[in-house]
Order: structure tokens, then sequence, then C-alpha cells
């Protein structure tokens, strides 16, 4: 299971959050790829993975404010990384 998002992660611990979409855009990077790497076969088609993965990233303080723009930074990502 993918590790539960913290607004206050210090930065040793990861990068720091801000409420802004290129600051969504690096964690949803970050949670898509842990995701392939903790479930390689998963079977999940690439819409029901983005549901999946904006739901881990349900307390980034981007997506509680827009949560419409995080989906479609979302989906610009998906579409830029060839996902």
């Amino acid at each position: 299971m993918a590790r539960p998002f913290d607004p206050f992660a210090s930065t040793e611990s990861g990068p720091r959050v801000f409420n802004n979409a290129d600051s969504f855009a690096q964690a949803f990077d970050e949670a898509w790829q842990q995701h392939e790497r903790r479930q390689p076969g998963h079977g999940l088609e690439r819409q029901e993975k983005r549901d999946l993965i904006l739901a881990q990233l349900e307390d980034h303080p981007f997506q509680q404010t827009a949560p419409e723009r995080a989906r479609q930074v979302a989906d610009f990502r998906l579409r830029l990384l060839g996902l």
C-alpha cells in the first residue's frame, strides 16, 4: 500500500509540498512510479490507475483547493510522459 500523503513531511524525507500545479505534478509522478514498482502487474486501465493515484493524493493542498485542475494536471502528465 502506498505511503499516505504527508503535507508536513520534512525535506529530509521527501520534497516540500506547495499549493500549486508543479508541486502536485511532482507528487502525482512519484505516486504513479511507486505504484508501478510495488504492483507491476496490477492490470488497471490508465484512467482507473489515474483515479487511484488521485485518491491517494487527496490530502495534497492543490487537489483540495482545485480538484478539477488537479485532474487536468494528472491527465497532462500522463500524455506528456506517454504513460
